[in-house]
């Protein structure tokens, strides 16, 4: 029987994905959650300034979006004291991580991560042939004395490191990630996912210069601009760095209602400021939950909270799926010992109230299945 005939690589590959989305588990459950609150988006939404410029966009989506993101670039240069130059958009950070990949790892090339860190990273890195080293957090935190440690080991060609950090909420101050960049071995990329750094405390962006060809920053619109669904990212680096991804990037891959969006969201500063509100109260709220039945929120610089429900992985699993039975989506670290606790994103007080009104119940569950 004849079919395609796949790369040694691509055959070898496991035919998993790195998250099955809520809508997989609708369809699979055959009715709908009456939370959605694990996949970290932001359920406050976009500025309203951006709902209407996608709005306005539409009538004009016959038309292929701008290849250049010319508009947008140059918004986000001067937000950022760069120059466009400097800034790649792309098809949120996961699409931008597999053009880095893609740029530079190859068979047999040594990377290094965090165990337990985002696994969409290492997706792309197993996709391209590349050989993972992990290290451990130090305790809820990654730990930059860790990577680099590995990194003088192995001379990788990337070190990945979110801060804040996913899926626990840590974070590590900018001077701490700037001291990092300072130590990256010769030959190495430092990729710094800056995936959530709108909604942490002052002082948690690094102060690193743009033309420094070490490091490569990653920002998205999906969280604090609320807009997952529009696939914005964007990354900041040297421009010879920066123009690399010309050379095997989707040209046409953003849409123009979502650039036209991001570009909206941008200039919404009133919004942002709000927004930023909006989910520290929404992490105080489920931080009062979680205590409210025993339990220890972690503290959290994202807008989700992670909390440890005091067991092993097996008890947080169990609490897991007594919620998801009772409707509210939630996600869970899969990497021991972070794996004693679900991950709750931020969202509407209706949502907020749904969880507390089950999360009882699941701990009940979950005891009474540990107990067997």
């Amino acid at each position: 029987m004849t079919g395609p005939r796949y790369t040694p690589l691509a055959a070898a590959l496991p035919s998993t994905v790195p998250f099955v989305g809520p809508e997989t588990q609708e369809r699979l459950r055959a009715r709908p959650f009456a939370a959605r609150l694990g996949a970290n988006e932001n359920g406050f939404g976009p500025s309203p300034r951006a709902i209407a410029a996608m709005a306005a966009a539409a009538g004009d989506v016959w038309k292929y979006g701008d290849p250049e993101n010319f508009e947008l670039k140059a918004a986000l240069a001067t937000a950022h004291g760069c120059r466009p130059e400097n800034i790649v958009v792309g098809e949120g950070i996961d699409g931008l991580l597999g053009y880095l990949v893609r740029l530079l790892v190859g068979p047999g090339d040594a990377v290094v991560t965090s165990d337990g860190a985002y696994p969409t990273f290492n997706f792309h890195v197993a996709g391209f042939g590349g050989v993972l080293h992990k290290v451990p957090y130090a305790g809820n935190h990654e730990d930059p004395e860790a990577l680099l440690a590995r990194a003088a080991e192995v001379a990788p060609k990337l070190i990945y490191i979110a801060n804040p950090d996913n899926p626990m909420g840590s974070h590590h101050s900018g001077a701490t990630i700037a001291a990092m960049v300072e130590r990256v071995p010769e030959g190495t990329l430092l990729v710094l996912d800056e995936a959530y750094v709108e909604l942490a405390p002052e002082g948690t962006a690094a102060p690193v210069d743009a033309n420094d060809p070490r490091v490569i920053r990653m920002r998205t619109f999906s969280k604090a601009h609320g807009m997952a669904g529009a696939r914005v990212g964007y990354a900041i680096g040297h421009p010879d760095l920066i123009a690399a991804f010309d050379k095997i990037r989707n040209h046409f891959g953003m849409c123009r209602i979502s650039q036209a969006g991001a570009l909206a969201a941008l200039q919404d500063t009133t919004w942002a400021a709000f927004m930023r509100r909006l989910i520290g109260a929404s992490r105080d709220r489920l931080a009062q939950i979680a205590g409210d039945n025993g339990l220890v929120p972690l503290p959290s610089a994202t807008n989700f909270v992670t909390i440890d429900c005091g067991d092993d992985g097996a008890f947080a699993r169990a609490v897991l799926e007594a919620l998801t039975d009772a409707d509210i989506f939630v996600r869970m670290p899969f990497v021991a010992p972070h794996n004693r606790c679900i991950r709750v994103s931020c969202g509407p007080e209706a949502e907020m109230a749904a969880f507390a009104a089950a999360l009882p119940g699941a701990l009940a569950a979950a005891r009474a299945a540990s107990s067997r």
